[in-house]
């Protein structure tokens, strides 16, 4: 099942107790949870007892805010490859911060050794790397694009930076949309990706040529867009206009809630 930026999308538009939430408030929490998980000490076992709590707590949160189960670790399992080869390493690597190391009896080539506090460091890594990316997955899916840089915006972040966010946001699906009639057209011609019928090298190719009229297409597209801004009376004085919320009594009581839990992981 193929899953598109459409979709994704999608999911922020539901309707929960967790969506109705004010955007500041979860960027905030959403920061704290990763914050306490990479602030953890290093090399404790019991690391994992608090982790597990903080992550059983996030996982609720996507139960309640009934997120769809397939597309939520689809984006879930596209994030965790990035941190995963890092884990990978940790066994074969001996961290200067750690003082004894017990090796395990297997030989390996070119002299490499599997030592005990490695494997220990890569698990409490992965496990901080997990809940780290549950988190941000469960706000992504929650909050929709405009909604997240409107509310970085309220929170103090500098108008150019907000500036440049709304700007890719908005044209993201437009340049989705060419990439989608880009791939149409290749498959007008046969060409399929995995093709074992045709050299690997002329594939290569083809991936890098589209990827080069994407650019230049996205280029051309920019052009236009700020050449159109322009005639509308743009300048850099120009400021985005951002509506104010009130914090509502859910968003404070979501707020006691995690910290709530995150000390109670804490204590654990």
């Amino acid at each position: 099942m193929k899953i598109t930026l459409n979709d994704i999308e999608r999911e922020a538009y539901r309707d929960s107790p967790v969506h109705r939430l004010d955007g500041r408030v979860k960027i905030l929490t959403t920061l704290a949870i990763i914050i306490f998980a990479v602030s953890l000490p290093r090399m404790d076992e019991a690391n994992f007892t608090k982790l597990a709590i903080l992550e059983i707590y996030l996982i609720l949160l996507m139960a309640v805010a009934r997120l769809n189960p397939l597309y939520t670790l689809m984006r879930f399992l596209s994030i965790l490859p990035f941190g995963v080869t890092i884990v990978l390493i940790q066994p074969f690597v001996r961290q200067p911060f750690i003082e004894t190391f017990t090796v395990y009896p297997v030989e390996l080539p070119l002299g490499i050794t599997v030592t005990y506090e490695g494997i220990t460091f890569g698990l409490i890594l992965l496990a901080k790397y997990i809940v780290c990316i549950t988190a941000i997955v469960l706000m992504s899916s929650t909050m929709k694009m405009n909604d997240m840089v409107s509310s970085a915006r309220r929170l103090g972040m500098p108008a150019e930076f907000t500036l440049i966010l709304s700007m890719m946001v908005r044209y993201l699906f437009v340049f989705w949309i060419i990439l989608k009639r880009i791939r149409v057209a290749q498959k007008t011609r046969l060409f399929y990706l995995w093709n074992k019928d045709v050299p690997r090298r002329w594939i290569l190719e083809q991936v890098a040529h589209t990827i080069s009229s994407l650019f230049i297409r996205s280029y051309e597209q920019g052009e236009r867009t700020y050449i159109s801004m322009l005639c509308r009376g743009y300048s850099s004085a120009n400021k985005i206009y951002v509506h104010k919320d009130k914090i509502k009594i859910s968003d404070i009581l979501f707020s006691i809630l995690t910290i709530g839990t995150m000390i109670m992981a804490f204590a654990a």
